[in-house]
């Protein structure tokens, strides 16, 4: 049996008449005909009764197209990926983060990466450190960005940026007038804290049990930048990520640095065993030059405060 025949008997089944799958392979008609003999000849099998000059299916047939459209289904998922190849040449990303990154540095450094001058196509997804990492297992992005509150056990990973957190407030909070907010200052108003899970939560409480003293957390969320929006409307102070917070000065957001040295890290976690890709290499670079783009953004605004 010969693809073409096989083709050609698929066409007839779709189309209906001999004619019509002729139109649909710019074939001639007896083209068709004579392929559909020949594949009844070499399988054996009567795959069209003959009844006043139609073609009509045998049960026979309608098993085998079954198999046939599987069969069809492989070869234009092939043709849809070559079709993809000379769109996008082997441009094909895939990328996820953790909020704290994802929601205003990551668009920047994407932006940056000027994905349509490449002719590269990316699927980036904002996630939870505990997604982007078990995608990463399970071999479903070229690299994620999480925070290092989960054990990164079993897959390749590298430390992207960890610097202090910082306070966010109100244009109107007291400590506005504070250069540097000290330990004191935090336990004396309410405070927006993140998740107890959240690893810098655990390492600013555990410096502020050494002095003696604890928040007054009277809000707990997950995300720094819901601290700052929190914080824009009045409700507290609270530690958020820098470059998260960043996005929110032009808004009003007040930050100011914090006599404790509590870190934010971001991990960068790969596949295991699987090398990065040239455009993988190359978005990684832009990011790096962007988040130094961002920490002198963060240091003009922390002066200028």
């Amino acid at each position: 049996m010969e693809m073409r025949d096989i083709e050609m008997f698929r066409a007839v089944m779709r189309a209906g008449t001999t004619s019509k799958a002729a139109a649909l392979l710019g074939v001639s008609q007896p083209a068709v005909s004579q392929a559909i003999r020949k594949l009844e000849k070499d399988s054996e099998l009567r795959l069209f009764e003959r009844i006043r000059g139609r073609l009509v299916p045998t049960p026979e047939a309608q098993a085998l197209i079954v198999e046939v459209d599987r069969c069809f289904a492989g070869f234009e998922i092939i043709e849809h990926r070559i079709r993809s190849l000379k769109s996008f040449g082997l441009g094909r990303l895939a990328v996820a983060s953790f909020p704290a990154l994802g929601t205003g540095f990551m668009p920047r450094a994407i932006a940056a990466f000027d994905l349509a001058s490449r002719r590269v196509q990316m699927s980036f997804q904002i996630m939870s450190s505990r997604d982007v990492l078990q995608q990463v297992s399970a071999g479903q992005l070229d690299f994620g960005l999480m925070a290092d509150e989960l054990s990164v056990a079993g897959v390749e990973h590298s430390e992207f940026v960890s610097m202090p957190g910082i306070i966010a407030m109100h244009p109107s909070h007291p400590l506005v007038r504070r250069r540097t907010v000290q330990i004191r200052d935090l336990t004396q108003y309410p405070f927006i804290a993140l998740n107890p899970e959240d690893a810098s939560r655990r390492r600013l409480e555990q410096a502020l049990e050494q002095e003696g003293k604890s928040l007054n957390v009277i809000l707990e969320t997950p995300y720094s930048n819901s601290i700052c929006e929190l914080a824009l409307c009045g409700v507290g102070i609270g530690m958020v990520h820098p470059i998260m917070a960043l996005d929110y000065v032009e808004r009003g957001l007040v930050l100011r640095p914090v006599s404790l040295d509590i870190r934010f890290t971001g991990l960068l976690v790969f596949r295991p065993g699987s090398p990065l890709s040239e455009n993988a290499k190359t978005l990684l670079r832009v990011m790096r030059i962007q988040m130094d783009a961002d920490m002198k953004r963060l240091r003009r605004a922390l002066v200028q405060a």
